[in-house]
């Protein structure tokens, strides 16, 4: 089926002279994302060379996608933005809030039940503004996107940072917070910095246990987790033509793990097959009449180091199968040396869990090339030493492989097959284990693998890598295993090796589902009642405007030592079910940051009475004597996961300022959004002279403008003092959401 047609059929009729508009106007050939970026301003005479890396410049996506847990906030600002339908067409996808435990059937039902006020509030909110809703277990968002909305050229915002996803299918996705999607929804202009260009030249093919995902592991190890960032990656070259659409998707799903804006490939003959295969000809059709417009300039791709701010060559041929972690997702290892690695830092070498799915790895490819791996290890009795958690993509997916026989593959083994729905990579899984605190190694065909990300357990080494890998891995229990080159035992005592992994695109009798999950909103105008007594769900109330005064002497709330993402700032697992009630979730805000000064988690100074507390605790002592405080971190401050709240929090905590580093770009978005500061210090050993009793004042917001440094002031306890140059990204724009006290409050003041 093919969803929004009309719109579909509208964009690609204009696409071409929007492209030839803008080479016109830039002067130049185009790079795809080029194309893909001009021809969505929002203002089409807007048409001029603009500066990457330099220029705000204002876009209209076509669209939005939010998942449950942070559509509840979302739609909670949208609320309030006065308007009686989306904009645009958007879409609710629930897949965050269903704890993986002891299966698909009983982990559905548990959460439909436990969530029902939270669904009921998403179905209904999206049949009043016009809202696709897709239900429990219909799918993981991005799995669900691409099967259904994804198309070639188009541009969209979700509130995931894996929305990037759908650069599989040639779409710029961006992950965003909610407030930008609530622009979008609004039908206001969605502001972006021009993004840098990163072009990843493939040549060669895959070939034995080499999968597209070993491309962006490889990659991370290249990037680390913020080479990309303010920067899309786009890749070309004869290589890229050879993968698959969703092996595609794979790659630019993990481009999130090193900061990318989004990745994507160009429109070629894999795409216009996944597209048919999903029911969409049309948009196949139409693509493919325009297909010299969906893939750079033949000079770009000629001379890539000429229209590209950095060019990297893969040669797939030469791709061997990685291994990334643990802890971060850019330490990447290559398989031949991943054994030596193991045994040289005393990581756990047994393998406890194997975890295949999520939205980066569950597509139809994904699990028939990891099932014939399962298939033998049935076929010649080799004991498998660790569990097996399988989470399908979509109900499509799930309901196709049960047809074919793929999930009783992994049956056969001992999987356990869990919900259509993300799980364990967001933290949403109830391990059964016998200590979940000691030293532990698991592998996930996942994205991430912060510490305490999967299950809580900070001792738990996560490790990274394709499903077929993850697959031999769990059968040997064995992280030192190499299915390259060793062997395993059979029950009969043989010693057999495994072959190399084999699978198809799409299933030979093609996809099928019975009910995939989607209900169509009918404008009903009766959604969105909130009970004052919920501890689910809280209406949110606007942010108050700045005073007009500089902040004067700011408690030190927390320095934080080392990586801060925003799991270390806003932690999933069982704190999702406070995503739309940001005064309980505000409980759990830098709960997981580790302290400069005592070395620990979640205890702070409180300096009204010199103890050690919890950060919230100390922050909402602050608040209730009207003092604002400041929290100073060190590099990619905010990395990985979109969530708002992550900004939220501290907003609604009374902290006024974030001083890092460096910041992730969604994050510092998301921070600019909800009308904090976000600033960076002009001279990063300046972070060294900040002590754990300091008073911190931010000097010259009366002249708050673009480009022009702030000044901090540290009061020290002795009663000495310091002074430096603190800088900031803020246009006009933006200052105008931290005068307003957040960017919603602009639309409120001048809708």
């Amino acid at each position: 089926m093919v969803y929004d047609i009309d719109m579909l059929r509208s964009f690609y009729s204009n696409f071409p002279k929007r492209v030839d508009a803008a080479r016109k106007h830039v002067g130049r050939p185009l790079t795809l994302a080029e194309k893909i970026l001009y021809a969505h301003l929002y203002d089409e005479s807007d048409i001029r060379p603009f500066r990457r890396g330099e220029d705000y410049v204002n876009f209209r996506p076509d669209r939005v996608a939010m998942q449950d847990a942070t559509a509840q906030m979302a739609l909670l600002q949208f609320m309030n933005a006065g308007k009686n339908k989306s904009a645009v067409p958007a879409t609710v996808h629930c897949d965050h809030l269903i704890q993986a435990n002891m299966g698909a059937k009983t982990d559905i039902a548990t959460a439909t039940q436990s969530n029902s006020e939270v669904y009921d509030f998403l179905k209904s909110v999206s049949d009043k503004y016009g809202i696709g809703f897709w239900k429990p277990g219909a799918g993981i968002i991005h799995q669900v996107v691409l099967e259904n909305y994804a198309f070639p050229g188009g541009m969209m915002v979700g509130t995931d940072s894996h929305t990037p996803n759908a650069g599989g299918l040639g779409m710029i996705a961006i992950g965003v917070g909610g407030a930008d999607a609530v622009d979008v929804m609004t039908g206001m202009e969605w502001e972006l910095k021009m993004p840098k260009l990163i072009g990843v030249k493939l040549t060669g093919s895959l070939s034995g246990w080499a999968s597209p995902k070993d491309v962006i592991l490889k990659l991370a190890g290249i990037l680390t987790v913020k080479g990309g960032t303010n920067a899309i990656i786009e890749y070309f070259g004869p290589g890229a033509a050879s993968l698959s659409a969703t092996g595609k998707a794979t790659i630019c799903n993990m481009g999130a793990e090193v900061g990318a804006t989004t990745s994507l490939f160009p429109f070629d003959l894999n795409m216009a097959a996944y597209l048919r295969a999903t029911g969409r000809d049309s948009v196949a059709e139409w693509a493919t009449a325009i297909s010299d417009y969906l893939e750079a300039d033949m000079d770009v791709r000629a001379q890539p180091d000429s229209f590209y701010d950095r060019v990297i060559v893969i040669n797939l041929s030469e791709l061997e199968p990685h291994i990334n972690g643990p802890f971060t997702p850019d330490a990447a290892t290559p398989i031949s040396e991943f054994a030596a690695k193991v045994k040289e830092n005393g990581w756990p070498r047994k393998m406890e869990v194997g975890l295949i799915g999520s939205c980066t790895n569950s597509s139809y490819q994904d699990l028939s090339r990891a099932a014939s791996i399962a298939r033998q290890a049935a076929e010649d009795k080799i004991p498998v030493e660790a569990p097996l958690i399988i989470n399908p993509g979509s109900e499509q997916i799930r309901y196709t492989a049960e047809r074919d026989g793929i999930l009783g593959d992994f049956e056969k083994i001992g999987a356990t097959i869990m919900a259509n729905a993300c799980g364990p990579c967001i933290g949403q899984w109830k391990r059964h284990t016998d200590d979940n605190t000691r030293k532990n190694s698991i592998v996930t065909s996942f994205n991430r693998n912060f510490a305490k990300r999967a299950d809580g357990n900070p001792n738990t080494h996560a490790f990274v890598a394709s499903p077929e890998l993850t697959l031999a891995l769990t059968i040997a229990g064995d992280l030192c295993f190499n299915p390259l080159t060793d062997t395993l035992k059979t029950a009969d005592g043989r010693e057999v090796k495994l072959k190399e992994p084999e699978g198809t695109d799409f299933p030979p009798k093609g996809f099928e589902v019975k009910d995939n999950g989607y209900v169509a909103p009918t404008g009903k105008d009766a959604g969105g009642v909130i009970d004052p007594g919920s501890n689910r769900l809280q209406e949110l109330k606007p942010f108050a405007p700045w005073d007009g005064k500089d902040l004067i002497e700011m408690p030190l709330l927390l320095k934080a030592e080392g990586k801060c993402t925003t799991d270390h700032i806003s932690m999933a697992g069982p704190w999702l079910r406070f995503r739309g009630h940001l005064e309980n979730i505000s409980d759990n805000m830098l709960m997981g940051a580790v302290n400069a000064f005592n070395g620990k988690t979640n205890s702070v100074l409180n300096q009204l009475n010199g103890e050690y507390e919890a950060v919230s605790a100390v922050a909402k002592q602050y608040k209730a004597k009207g003092i604002s405080s400041i929290v100073v971190a060190e590099e990619n401050y905010g990395e990985g996961s979109s969530r708002e709240h992550a900004a939220m929090e501290p907003r609604f905590l009374n902290v006024k300022v974030i001083l890092a580093k460096s910041f992730a770009r969604i994050h510092e978005t998301n921070l600019k959004k909800q009308g904090m500061l976000a600033l960076t210090f002009a001279d990063k050993d300046d972070y060294k002279k900040v002590r754990e009793e300091d008073k911190i004042s931010i000097i010259g917001l009366k002249e708050f403008a673009p480009g022009k440094p702030l000044t901090a002031i540290l009061y020290h306890a002795d009663g000495t003092e310091e002074s430096f140059a603190v800088n900031h990204t803020y246009n006009e724009l933006q200052i105008k959401w931290f005068k307003a006290g957040a960017a919603l409050n602009t639309l409120l003041l001048f809708p």
